[in-house]
């Protein structure tokens, strides 16, 4: 098993080349050369069940592992029965696409502290994961991975410990590391090796080897902001923040593991998770 890296949504480079439709970026994704693809639901699950279909048959026939990501406005840290419930209807809804399309994985975000202390809003989010695993697997979604998330707000619930917390109990629960966004909640502090070398540890420390080694994870550069961290996501091209991935891409390959990294940069993914690709495999010793 190796990391394999592709592109949250659909780049630049695909609308460029002519290409409109969904179902038709996983043949160009495996004809870049790379080898997975999340598709986005941040606004909604509106996907039907005919295209969501002729996306994973496009993705089994190229190859290429497919994630999907829930809608962004979910709050699992909110204690109010009827957000709970809203929020469960709508990554089951996102399941019920993701079982369509073929895909593994479904990303969840974490939730907002809503002037609670950290441990109020990690104790809901906890029992609400608990709870949405539940439903998924009474609703025949067993088989789908369900991928809490680390956040880039500050004010956000979902640093590494947090996201560990909620997955630690369950299987069925997988960390989403997104390095962009714990770089830009730690202002900067979370990168280079030793950063990186520590978040992979404390993941095996939480979780076991068999886990930690095939999480997910999302990358990108991220701007921030002293008060509030995340602002805006960047481009590998652009020389402010970070985090570095080269840092990543060499722990993966020394230690043999065998995460999705899904690239999540400002229209560029495909560039810039090719670029994620080679530093890795040059790190295994295949590439120049």
């Amino acid at each position: 098993m190796r990391a394999r890296f592709g592109t949250a949504g659909n780049p630049d480079g695909f609308y460029q080349a002519g290409k409109k439709q969904s179902k038709d970026m996983p043949p160009w994704l495996r004809e870049q050369g790379l080898e997975a693809y999340e598709y986005q639901c941040g606004k909604g699950v509106t996907v039907g069940e005919a295209t969501a279909r002729a996306i994973g048959r496009a993705a089994a026939g190229a190859g290429i592992a497919l994630s999907l990501h829930a809608p962004y406005f979910v709050n699992p840290a909110n204690p109010d029965p009827d957000s709970q419930e809203k929020t469960l209807g709508h990554v089951l809804k996102a399941c019920q696409v993701a079982q369509w399309m073929g895909a593994d994985r479904v990303v969840v975000h974490t939730g907002a502290l809503q002037k609670r202390t950290r441990e109020e809003a990690l104790a809901t989010a906890k029992a609400f994961f608990q709870t949405l695993r539940r439903r998924c697997d009474e609703a025949g979604y067993g088989d789908i991975l369900l991928c809490p998330e680390t956040m880039g707000k500050i004010n956000q619930l979902g640093d590494l410990e947090e996201v560990l917390a909620i997955c630690a109990p369950s299987e069925g629960l997988l960390p989403c590391v997104d390095f962009g966004h714990l770089y830009a909640r730690s202002l900067g502090a979370l990168d280079g090796a030793a950063a990186v070398e520590g978040m992979l540890d404390r993941m095996v420390q939480v979780l076991g080897e068999a886990r930690a080694r095939v999480f997910h994870s999302h990358f990108s550069k991220i701007e921030y902001t002293p008060r509030g961290g995340e602002a805006r996501h960047l481009t590998f091209d652009q020389p402010y923040f970070g985090p570095d991935y080269h840092p990543l891409c060499q722990a993966l390959a020394r230690r043999g593991w065998a995460p999705r990294v899904i690239c999540e940069s400002a229209g560029t993914q495909d560039v810039d998770a090719l670029a994620m690709q080679r530093a890795y495999r040059q790190a295994l010793g295949e590439g120049p």
